[in-house]
């Protein structure tokens, strides 16, 4: 047990000073997350999250949100990982994700693509299905994803690859 725990511990730290372990930083949305403000707050949108929602069933919704400084890069991928049950779903059947910011601006993204993604640090291969940018006005862009069917999705948010802060409440 004490070798487990040293190893795990060791693992751990050389993790931590690792590059890639700081990038595309896990936040998953859980249940109760069913609304912008309900959700987790990433307090600096630019900074690179990859944000995993899993649904059971049609209509069920999960939403976070993103802080922005006017002229950041509001950078935005839409990824399934590339196995079944996701990779046999219809477009169609895969959740539907708006992004809604400050001044108006709301975009829902479009699924145009199926491109191979191989993630080295968990060794899992993804399809990119969207992708989005733009220039972010300042304020807060809340990410609203809704279900179509049971299934699991994960947005890249950010392109920064740097450690950033995730706050859950109000």
């Amino acid at each position: 047990m004490l070798v487990k725990r040293a190893f795990i511990l060791i693992l751990l730290l050389a993790l931590m000073g690792s590059t890639s372990a700081q990038a595309h930083q896990p936040v998953l949305l859980l249940d109760s997350d069913t609304t912008a403000a309900k959700g987790p707050l990433l307090l600096d949108g630019t900074v690179s999250f990859a944000v995993r929602a899993s649904f059971r069933k049609a209509g069920e919704k999960k939403a976070f949100r993103a802080d922005f400084k006017a002229g950041d890069l509001l950078a935005v991928q839409y990824l399934i990982v590339d196995k079944k049950p996701e990779n046999s779903l219809k477009s169609s059947q895969l959740p539907a994700v708006v992004v809604t910011g400050p001044g108006g601006f709301k975009v829902t993204m479009k699924i145009n693509e199926r491109t191979n993604f191989y993630e080295p640090y968990t060794g899992t291969n993804y399809l990119y299905l969207a992708r989005f940018s733009a220039v972010a006005k300042a304020g807060i862009y809340s990410f609203v994803i809704t279900a179509k069917t049971k299934s699991s999705i994960t947005l890249g948010v950010g392109d920064r690859e740097t450690r950033g802060e995730v706050v859950r409440g109000p």
